[in-house]
């Protein structure tokens, strides 16, 4: 609920009161049943609020129901965090991504006020018809609705996949150079752009707030050893995070599903900073890229409480802590982030013995074979691998 709150105020909301209700399940016609129902307009009269914000999701009936009962504006979990995301959203490709969003959101929850969205056109005719028009196929006003919006649908999902073909093109000739690529992700508000700012200057806005920064950021960084890869800066998450948001900005996702290492970054000082994993995961889950190699980054160690990080460390095999702000465990980071990146792949010609056919099965499993002669004396083989499979492979190396 303090996080509710905190989005309200993100949107530009002023809180006023809060509800709480325990029960086993949503009710169906209301969400909170005709007795809270009644008890949430008394709170609203008295407080004089114009909205009502719940923490979930609705259905058109239950958003229907409690704006009869409350008699104000009723948003939903979701709507909500798209509204924050409109706000936001500044680059066209972003603008089109939260449009997209919106719209889904909306298509099964278009409703009438009245009867003048589900009313047919035209006057009755006689005792058997239901209106000029109304014969033969016919056409409601909702159907109209939701027609022009699917083509509109259709429209900006052309205009994102048009757009993302540049950043999609960027990232093939990063990977024909052979620059490693990191993303840095994790929950809203826990300090990713300024982690970004700190390792390359990026000039990136911070702000105390959530989703402040929408629009992806890649630049050039290096490691201490002085190897390039780029950092890219993703939009935050949160939990329950609308589903339609991660599918209409999946081609700004792409950057974290593409990396060859996530930097996922925790706000230490969190109450929950379980929580805030668990629900990045679900995300990463959802985009297919659980399976990238993850480094736990604990920022804010400046006021977050020491036992408290320990302890999240020591669940968290692989993290580090570091502050963001101050600088502190920057370099440890930048060490991990050298250790941890996958290193170029590197042209050998070897001669393997029949006897060391372990090696021949890594070679066919880590690298690139690009030719193989079986001679007497063994398999010659030309291929690509990574350093740690070439320097075993290199006392075997041919001229």
């Amino acid at each position: 609920m303090a996080e509710l709150a905190l989005l309200a105020e993100t949107a530009g909301s002023q809180v006023m009161d809060a509800m709480i209700q325990r029960r086993d399940r949503p009710d169906p016609a209301s969400y909170i049943g005709s007795g809270k129902l009644a008890e949430l307009r008394q709170v609203v009269v008295a407080t004089g609020a114009d909205t009502v914000i719940c923490n979930g999701e609705l259905s058109p009936g239950q958003l229907r129901k409690m704006e009869e009962v409350a008699k104000v504006k009723v948003v939903d979990r979701t709507w909500l965090i798209l509204d924050i995301f409109a706000q936001h959203a500044r680059s066209r490709e972003g603008k089109a991504q939260v449009s997209l969003a919106q719209m889904q959101y909306m298509l099964p929850r278009l409703r009438g006020w009245g009867d003048s969205l589900s009313r047919q056109t035209g006057g009755r005719v006689g005792s058997q018809g239901g209106g000029i028009g109304t014969r033969g196929p016919g056409e409601t006003k909702l159907e109209t609705d939701r027609r022009r919006i699917g083509k509109s649908m259709a429209k900006l999902r052309r205009e994102i996949a048009d757009m993302s073909k540049a950043r999609t093109t960027q990232r093939s000739a990063r990977r024909k150079a052979e620059i490693p690529s990191v993303a840095i992700t994790g929950y809203t508000n826990s300090g990713k752009s300024s982690l970004l700012n700190r390792l390359t200057q990026a000039g990136v806005l911070v702000e105390n707030a959530f989703f402040a920064t929408l629009d992806p950021t890649v630049r050039q960084a290096t490691t201490i050893t002085g190897r390039e890869f780029t950092l890219s800066d993703t939009v935050g998450f949160v939990r329950d995070l609308p589903h339609q948001l991660v599918e209409a900005f999946r081609s700004t996702l792409e950057e974290v599903s593409a990396s060859d290492l996530i930097l996922h970054v925790v706000d230490g000082s969190d109450p929950d900073p379980y929580g805030q994993i668990r629900a990045v995961r679900e995300v990463l889950s959802e985009i297919d890229a659980i399976h990238i190699p993850e480094l736990i980054v604990i920022n804010k160690s400046d006021i977050a409480d020491s036992q408290a990080v320990q302890e999240l460390q020591l669940k968290e095999k692989n993290s580090v802590v570091i502050s963001a702000k101050s600088g502190h465990g920057i370099d440890e980071l930048l060490e991990l982030i050298n250790e941890q990146l996958p290193w170029p792949l590197i042209d050998i010609k070897a001669t393997i013995p029949y006897e060391r056919g372990d090696i021949l099965s890594r070679i066919y499993r880590e690298g690139q074979v690009q030719s193989r002669t079986d001679l007497e004396s063994g398999t010659v083989i030309i291929a690509k691998v990574p350093q740690s499979l070439a320097s075993v492979v290199e006392p075997l190396t041919s001229d």
